[in-house]
């Protein structure tokens, strides 16, 4: 019988008489069969967008939208390339470990430079805010190529990679259906849709379950985790919240994220209230400037993030529309800015959701982490 290699010799390896039960009895749970070392094995406990079962010759993955568990799923079979046996009904084939990846989004290129891993990106989409030094370095040697932007993919490059699996975004307007064709296993990386950003940093885990990554995706979210955890206990009896809005307006209308988003719980873990916390949404969301200020006039902070040439301050605000001056978030310098242009905001965020945390911690409770250096936001001032 064929064994799942990369994970189970190496379990075998570890827990030394742990193979007792890798006998030709066919696939049993690793309950029944192996006592698995926990290190190795994936087991998500905050994210909500993946499953991960162990067979003793192969591995099943389940993937979900976090948001909505009644549309589209998706489940991949993870094998060793000699696998001759028989897959589940309703599984796709995945030979691992992946040695080569295109990320279509900078969330999943983050997994990889956390662990360690950049040489497996063979392709990625904008580079328009890439401030890693080996991708770029990778990209000017050829040895990381660009593939096109969202619905206007170069199919022949792509194809010219020949990567193993493709990272996609299913439930974005990617124009997927267009590469189908290239017959590279596509996998869905549905971070950006869970609901805290402990659930979006879990899913390091997956990218270390497919590239044999394993113990070192448990270890770096262990440490994400108790650090988060640690940071949150600092503020869980705070008697001030201060309240917080985020956003800006473009283009006649103002765009913010749901009271039920991964931010929202930022701020609320924060030992801060969100301006929409009674909404319902966990995505973007898009408002009209009455609405705003009828719920975020008197707000004590106001989040922005965006990419900004120079030094970014009031000024700056009231010149882009003088309305802005009307919060008292603007009148107060209660400012929190992130410049994209400065900080590697897209490639490193979603994997330390803790600096994060800390950033804003400092923001609303100065007196708890006096002595903290912003990592991607500070009060402008």
């Amino acid at each position: 019988m064929k064994i799942y290699g990369f994970i189970l010799i190496l379990m075998c390896a570890v827990s030394g008489s742990a193979c007792g039960g890798c006998g030709a009895e066919g696939s049993k749970t690793s309950d029944e069969s192996i006592a698995f070392d926990s290190t190795l094995m994936v087991t998500p406990a905050y994210a909500q967008g993946f499953k991960v079962k162990y067979l003793d010759d192969m591995v099943l993955l389940d993937i979900n939208d976090p948001e909505n568990r009644e549309v589209e799923q998706f489940h991949f079979a993870l094998t060793d390339k000699d696998f001759s046996g028989g897959l589940p009904e309703g599984y796709t084939r995945l030979n691992v470990p992946v040695e080569s990846a295109i990320c279509m989004t900078s969330l999943q290129l983050s997994n990889f430079l956390k662990l360690g891993i950049p040489e497996k990106v063979v392709g990625i989409t904008s580079t328009r805010h890439l401030h890693n030094e080996t991708i770029n370095r990778q990209l000017k040697e050829g040895k990381t190529h660009k593939i096109g932007i969202e619905g206007n993919f170069d199919n022949e490059v792509i194809m010219a990679i020949n990567s193993d699996v493709i990272f996609i975004s299913p439930f974005k307007r990617g124009g997927y259906d267009a590469i189908r064709n290239v017959d590279i296993p596509m996998i869905p990386h549905l971070g950006y849709k869970e609901l805290s950003p402990l659930g979006q940093a879990e899913w390091i885990k997956v990218i270390g379950l497919l590239t044999g990554k394993a113990p070192e995706a448990n270890k770096e979210f262990a440490a994400i985790e108790e650090r988060y955890n640690s940071l949150k206990a600092l503020v869980d009896t705070v008697a001030y919240r201060p309240t917080v809005f985020s956003g800006e307006m473009r283009g006649g209308n103002w765009y913010a994220v749901g009271g039920k988003s991964f931010l929202a719980q930022l701020f609320r873990d924060a030992g801060g209230d969100y301006f929409l916390k009674g909404n319902k949404e966990s995505g973007g969301v898009t408002l009209d400037y009455e609405t705003v200020y009828t719920n975020a006039a008197g707000a004590d902070y106001w989040r922005i993030v965006n990419s900004f040439d120079g030094e970014f301050g009031y000024n700056t605000l009231k010149e882009q529309d003088n309305r802005y001056t009307d919060f008292d978030a603007w009148k107060n310098h209660g400012v929190i800015y992130c410049n994209m242009k400065e900080v590697p905001f897209y490639e490193k965020m979603p994997v330390e959701p803790e600096v994060v945390l800390a950033d804003f911690i400092h923001v609303f409770h100065p007196e708890i982490l006096p002595d903290h250096k912003p990592g991607y936001y500070h009060l402008v001032k």
